[in-house]
């Protein structure tokens, strides 16, 4: 089985709150592997972010960590996304796009859980 990366939405942000337990279904994470996140790299490590707690500030993703992605973040995540080739073909990445467009609209925290 590849490596796969988990994405979701916290309902509810809390700065204060230590986010590094794992979690997904209460998040209601989608899978999408890995490999899509190395070819993005680059691109992802501009983008602000948090590691594990609000008060790790960062950038890019916790590869094998918890990162939280503010929703300062999410169009340039999202553009990323969708700049991939694959973006139009892939369930994966059609499911992370639908994910951050709820989340920018209702201007919420996307979690993210590492391989």
């Amino acid at each position: 089985m590849a490596c796969v990366a988990e994405f979701g939405i916290i309902d509810q942000f809390e700065t204060d709150k230590d986010y590094s337990k794992y979690e997904a279904e209460t998040y209601h994470c989608i899978a999408v592997a890995d490999d899509f996140l190395n070819d993005w790299w680059d691109e992802l490590s501009l983008i602000k972010t948090y590691f594990h707690s609000y008060s790790r500030p960062g950038l890019s993703l916790a590869r094998w960590g918890v990162t939280l992605i503010p929703p300062e973040s999410l169009e340039a995540f999202y553009s990323i996304v969708l700049k991939d080739k694959q973006s139009k073909s892939s369930s994966e990445l059609i499911d992370l796009m639908r994910l951050l467009r709820q989340a920018i609209e209702e201007k919420k925290y996307v979690i993210h859980y590492g391989v």
